[in-house]
């Protein structure tokens, strides 16, 4: 029988001294490492390393908002599902989808919109002090764009990583160069929802 590790603390040091070398050019602080070490270790590829890109002020945003009960908004259930709940609410927050509520999907319907960008917009005031999580849809995160330059909604700080070959790059090039909200993301078509979510988890875990 093959002999691997079991233990999963083991498993995860022995991931992240693997990643190490891959973070290592490029200069970065050491809140900034965990939250490429995470993201890279949700995708096993290294390759996202030279991608990511952080806003010089987006992790002390998220922690500020965290630390004061903030809630995350999510685009979709997978990237809800994969953040660390029970930590969160340890400091008076949740995480929020409404993709499957009935009143995003009449929006849909109505307006030939995606549902996803319909709950953002359901979502509307209530994005402003929050976190927003966008993991699968780019119409998402270019909907919550929409919301801050039209309609003044401020997030905190946005977790913008569609993944996906039509919209996500657009969508992800918009949020670095749109300038009002400090930001994560990952350039071009890579992403996705445990991605997102690794990165809302890499900044909570700093929290302790």
């Amino acid at each position: 029988m093959m002999n691997f590790i079991k233990e999963p603390t083991e498993i995860e040091k022995k991931s992240m001294a693997i990643i190490a070398p891959y973070v290592a050019e490029y200069n970065l602080s050491a809140e900034e490492t965990k939250v490429y070490s995470r993201i890279i270790h949700a995708a096993g590829d290294v390759e996202y390393a030279p991608l990511i890109d952080i806003h010089p002020e987006a992790i002390a945003a998220i922690k500020t908002a965290l630390r004061a009960g903030a809630n995350i908004f999510t685009d979709v259930e997978m990237v809800r599902t994969g953040i660390n709940k029970q930590k969160l609410a340890v400091y008076g927050g949740a995480v929020k989808c409404l993709i499957a509520d009935e009143r995003v999907k009449q929006c849909a319907r109505e307006t030939g919109i995606t549902r996803a960008m319909a709950a953002m917009r359901t979502f509307g005031a209530e994005l402003s002090g929050g976190i927003v999580a966008v993991g699968n849809a780019p119409t998402a995160l270019f909907e919550v764009l929409r919301l801050i330059d039209e309609e003044k909604i401020m997030p905190a700080a946005i977790v913008g990583i569609p993944v996906g070959f039509v919209g996500a790059a657009e969508a992800k090039k918009a949020l670095s160069e749109n300038g009002k909200v400090p930001y994560i993301t990952v350039s071009g078509t890579k992403g996705g929802s445990p991605i997102a979510a690794a990165a809302i988890n890499a900044v909570l875990y700093q929290l302790e």
